[in-house]
């Protein structure tokens, strides 16, 4: 076992893979520093898409998932880590810092290990062979480890709820002055290392519009996926950073399971759509934070990995 201080090569191997997180429109809002053994995350507010994203939250939730892959990123490489979250009241963007030689602090992550480089964000219809209520237990258990509720969405008036809120999300999207330019920066795109590739995206748009077309072929011809829909019983920028986590330890989990996974944050980025999926999808009990997509992919090629910043790009 590694002890400490971490070995510059253990940290570079650990923020490579942290870097493999989900990220709205894969923004990759994050910057780490190292202090001695101590790694910080902070939120990089140069990367954030206020129109988007106006409160803050998917940059919060994206940097959660960061921080969860690192903790299973460490824990894949032998450094047990302890995790203390929003360390300063004085310094909003520094979100966590982690520091190894204490007790291990990521439940499941040596099941989720090998599902880091694997995982995708599979935008196509997936196939309508079922989910098990096993492998759901399973997910809900992953989101529980880290605080937050896992919630099936079935079909019937929450359902209909749901497609209301994604409906309107939409439309309020695409009559908002400038969102169309801010997608356009950050979707769509033949080349770099940020944003979402057009080599990722169906044909057909998927489940949410992105700029351009895409080049991906769309799957099945009826999408299968399960929704389910992430909550937390409060609605602070901590909630918001463990559900991000949250997030990830779901997505690892469906992708050791084999189950394709897609993150769905639109619905929840306005006001009004957002209580109406608490409302009326959680029945008022959770604050809902993000929606996934789970299912099984349809037979085709693999997806290409998207692509990732330069870990210098993403340090101090």
């Amino acid at each position: 076992m590694l002890t400490s201080p971490l070995d510059s090569g253990t940290v570079q191997a650990a923020l490579e893979l942290a870097a493999r997180a989900p990220s709205v429109h894969n923004s990759q809002p994050w910057r780490w520093r190292l202090d001695g053994e101590v790694i910080s995350l902070r939120a990089d507010l140069r990367r954030w898409l206020p129109l988007t994203d106006p409160d803050g939250r998917d940059l919060v939730l994206s940097c959660g998932a960061a921080l969860h892959h690192l903790q299973v990123a460490l824990a894949a490489l032998g450094v047990p880590a302890t995790v203390i979250r929003m360390p300063d009241p004085d310094e909003p963007d520094l979100l966590a810092s982690v520091r190894p030689g204490a007790p291990l602090d990521a439940p499941g992550a040596t099941d989720a290990a090998a599902a880091l480089q694997a995982r995708r964000s599979d935008r196509r219809r997936y196939s309508d062979w079922p989910v098990e209520q096993i492998q759901l237990a399973e997910l809900s258990a992953a989101a529980a480890a880290y605080g937050a509720v896992l919630r099936v969405v079935p079909d019937g008036p929450a359902r209909r709820a749901l497609d209301e809120a994604l409906r309107l999300a939409s439309a309020a999207h695409a009559a908002t002055t400038g969102y169309d330019t801010e997608l356009s920066l950050w979707s769509g795109l033949l080349a770099g290392d940020e944003g979402v590739p057009a080599r990722n995206v169906p044909a057909t748009g998927g489940p949410r519009r992105f700029a351009g077309t895409g080049d991906l072929p769309e799957g099945a011809p009826i999408d299968g996926a399960v929704l389910l829909v992430l909550g937390t019983s409060s609605d602070d920028q901590l909630s918001w950073l463990r559900a991000g986590e949250a997030m990830s330890a779901v997505l690892l989990a469906a992708t050791a399971l084999g189950l394709a996974s897609c993150p769905l944050s639109e619905p929840l980025e306005l006001e009004g759509t957002r209580a109406l999926v608490r409302d009326q999808v959680l029945d008022g009990t959770l604050s809902p934070q993000i929606v996934l997509r789970v299912g099984w992919a349809p037979v085709g090629d693999p997806l290409p990995a998207t692509p990732r910043r330069r870990l210098a790009d993403q340090t101090d």
